[in-house]
C-alpha cells in the first residue's frame, strides 16, 4: 500500500526504476517440504498486486529530492540538538552543521521523523520499551544467493528456524539481503567475530542454507537491536511524532516503511489542517493517533506470536482459504490498514483459527511461550536502542 503514495507523491516511476517487483511474500519452515507464498493479488483489493524491493538509501534519497524539487527548503548534514517550546505553541530549533556552525529556526510546527534516534520521545522521556517484544538482528548483503524464478524473483522469503527467523530481500541488482531476527539468548551465545556468527546462524536454518551454499558476502556484517518501543503519546502542542520516531516493531511483515509513509501522509494532512484552523486540533490529532495505534496493534498481535508453532502451521498450511482467511492475512501483508475494508473482520476469524490449534496442541505451544517469555528477560550482546556495528 506504499504504491498510491508514491503515486500522490509523483515518484512512482523513480521507485520502478531502482526496485524490483514483489508480488507476495514467501514462508519457510523445515518441517514443510513447500514453501507457502501470500500473493498481493489475492488481498481483500487486488488492484494492487506488487510492491517493490528496494535498497533503502535509494528509495530515502528519491524522496528527499523530491521534496525539494517541490520547494521543501532543506538541510543536509545537519543535526538538530535542542528544541524549546514556547507558550505560543511554536518552537525554537537549534542544530549543528558538519562545519561546527550552529543553525536556528523559529517554527510554527515541529514533526519529529527521527527515526528510532527517537528525538523528542527522549527529550520528553515518554519513551516506554515494549514488555512483550525483545529481539536483535544480525544481517549483511550477499552476491550468488539462489533466487526464485519468474515473477516470484523479487519476492521477499521468511523462514523459521529455533531462535527467531530469516529474511532474504532480493535486489533488482543481483544481491540480496539476508539476515536473521534472533531472541536475546541466542544473540548472547556468541563466541566467535559477528561475520563468522551469521554464517554459523545461517547453518542453523536449512531453507537459507540451501540458497546460500555459494553466496559472497559483499558487506560488512551489521547488527541491530530491534527493541519494540512507544512513547506514550505521538503529538502536543505544536509537534507530531511519525514512523519509527512514535513506535518501532519488530520488521517481520516489513510494516516500518509502510507505517512511516502513511503515518507520515497523514500527519501531513493534519498539520497543514491545524495550522491554518488551530481550533480542530485536538480532533484531528486524536483521529490520527487512533488510526496509527490500530494499525500498530494489528501489527504486533501476529508479531508477538510469529514464532508460536501454531502460527507457523497457520501460515504453511493453507487450511485457512476454505473460510477466505487468506484474503486478511495477505491484506495485512500488504500493509492495507488504513483505509475502510472489511480486514479486521476476516483478520478475527484467522485470530480465532490460532487460538484453536494453540489448544489442539497446547503443551507445545505452551511450551513455546514460556520460552519466549524467558528471552524476553534476556538482553542482546552489546546491544543499543540504535543501529550498531560488532
Amino acid at each position: 500500500m506504499n504504491l498510491p503514495i508514491f503515486e500522490e507523491l509523483g515518484v512512482l516511476e523513480q521507485v520502478e526504476e531502482i526496485g524490483i517487483r514483489k508480488y507476495g511474500a514467501e514462508f519457510n519452515d523445515e518441517n514443510h517440504q513447500n514453501p507457502a507464498t501470500y500473493y498481493f493479488s489475492n488481498a481483500l483489493d487486488g488492484d494492487f498486486p506488487f510492491s517493490y524491493e528496494v535498497k533503502r538509501e535509494e528509495l530515502d534519497t528519491i524522496l528527499f529530492r523530491n521534496a525539494e524539487k517541490k520547494g521543501v527548503k532543506t538541510f543536509e548534514k545537519t543535526r538538530v540538538t535542542t528544541v524549546s517550546f514556547n507558550d505560543d505553541h511554536s518552537s525554537l530549533v537549534e542544530g549543528i552543521e558538519d562545519n561546527g556552525n550552529t543553525i536556528k529556526w523559529h517554527a510554527r510546527f515541529v514533526v519529529d521523523a527521527s527515526g528510532r534516534s527517537t528525538f523528542l520521545a527522549n527529550k520528553l522521556n515518554i519513551k516506554k520499551r515494549s514488555k512483550k517484544h525483545n529481539s536483535a538482528a544480525i544481517f549483511g548483503h550477499f552476491d550468488n544467493v539462489i533466487r526464485r524464478e519468474g515473477r516470484d524473483e523479487g519476492n521477499i522469503s521468511i523462514a523459521w528456524f529455533d531462535y527467531g527467523w530469516f529474511w532474504m530481500i532480493p535486489f533488482k541488482d543481483g544481491s540480496m539481503s539476508v539476515g536473521a531476527v534472533c531472541w536475546p539468548h541466542y544473540l548472547n551465545s556468541r563466541k566467535t567475530d559477528v561475520e563468522q556468527f551469521l554464517w554459523d546462524t545461517i547453518a542453523l536454518c536449512p531453507p537459507v542454507a540451501k540458497r546460500m551454499k555459494k553466496a559472497k558476502l559483499t558487506t560488512p556484517v551489521t547488527a541491530t537491536g530491534n527493541f519494540t518501543y512507544a512513547a506514550s503519546h505521538m503529538a502536543g502542542k505544536g509537534y507530531l511524532m511519525v514512523g519509527d520516531a512514535f513506535a518501532f516493531l519488530d520488521p517481520v511483515f516489513s510494516s516500518g516503511v509502510l507505517l512511516g509513509m502513511a503515518g507520515s501522509l497523514k500527519g501531513a494532512k493534519v498539520v497543514d489542517t491545524i495550522l491554518d484552523n488551530p481550533q480542530k486540533a485536538e480532533q484531528l490529532i486524536k483521529k490520527h493517533d487512533n488510526e496509527v495505534r490500530t494499525a500498530l496493534k494489528t501489527f504486533s498481535w501476529f508479531i508477538y506470536r510469529i514464532t508460536q508453532p501454531a502460527m507457523r502451521y497457520m501460515f504453511m498450511v493453507r487450511a485457512e482459504r476454505r473460510v477466505k482467511r487468506e484474503q486478511g492475512i495477505t491484506s495485512l501483508l500488504a500493509g492495507d490498514l488504513f483505509r475502510d475494508l472489511p480486514i479486521g473482520r476476516h483478520l478475527l476469524i484467522f485470530k480465532f483459527y490460532y487460538y484453536f490449534l494453540f489448544a489442539l496442541d497446547f503443551r507445545k505451544n505452551l511450551r513455546a511461550q514460556r520460552k519466549r517469555k524467558f528471552d524476553l528477560r534476556g538482553k542482546p550482546t552489546k546491544a543499543k536502542e540504535a543501529n550498531f556495528n560488532l
